[in-house]
């Protein structure tokens, strides 16, 4: 029987896919270069300093360390920023965003599931379970899209009773929410289900029945793809 177990990435591998990473973020913006040599050297030269006065030179070792996450952390920031500039508006872009979301390896604490309903003009309403319950997530015209939530929200009512429906549409108008702030707003929805019930009420979701819209053929955009393999492999190595 052939084994299930992933292969594991090697550090070369992992140092390498990294790289191709920050190609594709320098092509994008020419910032990051001088903002992680601050990032790293301000750190150092102040951890330098402090133990040149001190004579404490312990403090140089943490200083490099303090250097090297601060430089992460502004790496990080600039990938996610590049990327959401690269997929903003483009269909299919807020659930590439979702599915990078940190700490969810495997779908383990949100559930997707794309295009539960779709319009003739590609307006999309993509399903996601997670510990708020419920969030029906749409991109598109706001009248066109709350139909289609409305819709959606009729289909799961059949099945959960007891469950919070929530309804977000992406967007940059008012009562929409930026796709830059899409993870930090379902982060902060009140929690309603444990880690367990996630996963039983998107089970019980996937017997829906009726026949939904065609998706809209083409490949998923390749900024998205981009964005996707970067958020997953920055946290294979957390």
């Amino acid at each position: 029987m052939a084994s299930t177990t992933p292969e594991k990435v090697g550090f070369r591998q992992r140092l390498r896919q990294i790289f191709q990473v920050f190609k594709f973020v320098r092509g994008h913006d020419r910032l990051i270069v001088p903002l992680m040599l601050v990032a790293f050297l301000v750190p150092l030269l102040i951890g330098i300093g402090v133990a040149w006065f001190t004579g404490l030179w312990v403090i140089v070792p943490l200083a490099v360390l303090i250097a090297i996450l601060a430089t992460l952390i502004v790496f990080s920031r600039r990938v996610q920023k590049a990327t959401y500039a690269q997929v903003e508006g483009q269909p299919g872009a807020a659930l590439a965003v979702l599915e990078s979301m940190p700490g969810n390896r495997n779908q383990r604490n949100w559930k997707f599931t794309p295009a539960v309903q779709v319009s003739q003009q590609q307006d999309v309403v993509h399903r996601v379970v997670g510990r708020p319950g419920v969030i029906l997530l749409g991109e598109g015209a706001s009248h066109r899209v709350k139909q289609l939530v409305n819709t959606e929200r009729k289909r799961i009512s059949r099945v959960l009773t007891d469950v919070p429906i929530h309804d977000v549409i992406v967007g940059e108008d008012e009562d929409k929410v930026s796709i830059r702030k899409l993870q930090s707003h379902l982060q902060k929805l009140p929690k309603s289900l444990t880690p367990g019930q996630v996963g039983q009420v998107a089970q019980r979701l996937q017997g829906l029945g009726g026949a939904r819209p065609p998706i809209p053929k083409g490949p998923m955009p390749k900024s998205a793809r981009a964005m996707k393999g970067a958020k997953q492999q920055m946290y294979r190595g957390r």
